[in-house]
């Protein structure tokens, strides 16, 4: 018996049980109470977000509470705290499979799933910020033809770049470890809809040693190329704030730095949405308490990791002399915003620390609880880091505060919308757990058919 065979899976679970399990919600065809009102409020929040855009396109972004001094506000924050989540599923999935994680088989669908609708709605920000949002196409570098290039000093086509590249490659990872659990969809479903549409996506696969070797080879080596590649994206998103010249921003940490935060935040989330999905599809046997601990020491770790860079921020800031630099590090502690710093340095780095405790990790209201105020204090990071950083330059002739508007906090909540209806669509048609993972590890454990 392996490593993984300390009770990731109950002791007598059978294959046809565990798949079940996973496939039964998906087939039979009706869902629960909790499912239309959780979906009919996903929808109201999502409507919220169309109306906002709508409203945005024909009245312009002065309905943004930014300013001449605060030019990137509620838009670039949203943008890099959504994009900060999706970085982290893929960067998940690859690391606990290429570290051979057992505990992986049961989370890494939430986690693959969770990248391709958080950067999807990352990118929508960026355009969104834009003055003249239908022109975002000159972000592309498309031939030619109307002697416009794309201004590479710009940190904006640095982001287009990277959420293009990296939103590619993770369909592309996600839909590779779906196909054989798109096959047993196909042979099990009962309408002939479904057998046709999940026999197109699953490529003709029949589960022979030939298509397992060769599913496992590419799987693995995207694995491979995925880590760095999420590290170069997430350490594109940190130079946007390390190649300014802005007091506060000036930090070599910054790429790492915003890695390990996407790291952090993405658990996070996965730790919310494996619970809703383990509670909403009762998938108890699945998603056990042991995968819960492990996913909350992940946190605990990132969290000391996060308190170290906070700690070397405050460090430098002070250790290099510059006067504009000690005046934002006393703004940041002492401020008129230190109220949210404090509050930040709580979420992310005060609370986790309860995790230190066995009990605690293996609460799933304390580890729930926790992972909700570490995405609230990631939030509050990108928004401080903008808005404490652009309101306290260099000249204090430019300094200035920054109101909040309610087109803000309408976006913000309707893009939270979004997502949970898109997660909701597809816990409704793919798989939530992967089932064919689930099946190495039953065999590893040596689970009884």
């Amino acid at each position: 018996m392996s490593a993984a065979g300390e009770g990731l899976l109950p002791p007598g679970l059978g294959y046809g049980q565990l798949v079940g399990a996973v496939a039964d919600p998906l087939m039979r065809g009706r869902m629960g109470r909790w499912y239309w009102t959780a979906f009919a409020a996903a929808l109201l929040l999502t409507l919220v977000l169309v109306g906002s855009i709508v409203w945005l396109f024909i009245e312009g972004i002065g309905i943004f509470g930014n300013n001449t001094t605060i030019v990137w506000g509620f838009p670039i924050a949203n943008y890099v705290w959504w994009v900060g989540i999706g970085n982290a599923g893929t960067l998940i999935s690859s690391m606990l499979l290429l570290t051979r994680q057992p505990w992986r088989a049961a989370i890494n669908r939430f986690a693959e799933a969770m990248t391709l609708f958080a950067v999807s709605i990352a990118g929508l920000f960026p355009i969104l910020h834009l003055g003249r949002p239908y022109l975002s196409y000159w972000l592309a570098p498309y031939p030619n033809t109307m002697l416009l290039w794309p201004q590479w000093r710009s940190a904006l086509v640095w982001d287009f770049a990277a959420i293009v590249t990296y939103l590619l490659f993770s369909v592309m990872f996600f839909y590779i470890g779906l196909i054989p659990d798109l096959a047993t969809l196909r042979d099990r479903a009962q309408s002939r809809t479904g057998q046709v549409v999940y026999g197109i996506l699953a490529l003709g696969w029949r589960g022979s040693a030939r298509h397992w070797a060769r599913h496992d080879a590419v799987y693995r080596a995207m694995a491979a190329m995925a880590v760095p590649l999420v590290v170069s994206v997430h350490s594109v998103v940190g130079l946007d704030f390390a190649a300014g010249l802005m007091p506060g921003w000036q930090e070599t940490i910054f790429p790492p730095y915003f890695v390990v935060g996407a790291l952090f935040s993405g658990f996070a989330m996965v730790v919310v949405l494996a619970a809703l999905m383990r509670w909403g599809f009762g998938l108890q046997s699945l998603l056990t308490a042991r995968h819960f601990e492990a996913m909350a020491k992940v946190i605990l770790a990132a969290s000391v990791i996060m308190a170290i860079s906070y700690g070397t921020e405050w460090l430098m800031s002070w250790y290099g002399g510059e006067r504009a630099e000690r005046s934002f590090l006393r703004h940041q502690l002492a401020g008129s915003d230190a109220l949210l710093y404090w509050g930040m340095i709580a979420c992310n780095v005060g609370a986790p620390q309860l995790l230190w405790l066995p009990a605690a990790r293996r609460s799933l209201p304390v580890l729930i609880g926790i992972s909700l105020l570490v995405n609230i204090g990631m939030w509050l990071e990108r928004i401080l880091i903008i808005w404490d950083t652009l309101s306290h330059g260099y000249l204090p002739s430019m300094w200035r505060p920054w109101h909040v508007t309610v087109w803000d906090w309408a976006l913000l909540a309707g893009s939270l919308g979004f997502y949970a209806l898109l997660f909701l669509v597809f816990a409704r048609v793919l798989p939530v757990v992967s089932m064919h993972d689930m099946g190495k590890l039953r065999h590893e454990e040596g689970g009884s058919r």
